[in-house]
């Protein structure tokens, strides 16, 4: 049996539908990439993924529901997020257009203001993103979606 607890975690969004819908399509494959912000990992002093690492992806509730293995980081200005990144965040997006504006929308938001302790942040064309690529190694029996 694998130990879960010995991997580093992965949280997509916040709990609550965001995160359970991101969760939904990391399972199903659709969501094999995934976009940060540089300053999160600063304040939360965290470091970047690497290539290799394998990380436990957890749910709205903090339960383990899959293994992911982290296949390409980049960092990269927002303005540089491209087509194929966009495509296989598995949002459903249409455009890039449509995938900034609701990366900014969630960016913006107080829970993200709040983590990053700035009432005020905002992000614009040269933001620094970490563009994040994975691949699902393990589904953990029992996981929704």
């Amino acid at each position: 049996m694998t130990d879960y607890s010995a991997l580093p975690s992965a949280e997509f969004g916040f709990p609550g539908p965001l995160c359970d819908k991101l969760v939904s399509a990391i399972l199903t494959g659709a969501k094999t990439s995934t976009t940060g912000l540089l300053v999160d990992y600063e304040v939360e002093g965290e470091p970047l993924p690497t290539v290799g690492t394998r990380q436990v992806v957890v749910d709205s509730d903090m339960r383990p529901v899959a293994v992911i293995e982290v296949t390409e980081v980049r960092t990269v200005p927002l303005r540089d997020v491209d087509w194929p990144h966009v495509r296989d965040e598995g949002e459903g997006d249409e455009s890039i257009a449509s995938w900034r504006a609701a990366h900014e929308a969630f960016w913006h938001s107080s829970e993200m203001r709040e983590a990053l302790g700035d009432p005020h942040f905002e992000v614009d064309d040269d933001t620094i993103v970490v563009a994040e690529r994975f691949r699902l190694v393990e589904r953990i029996q029992g996981a929704g979606g």
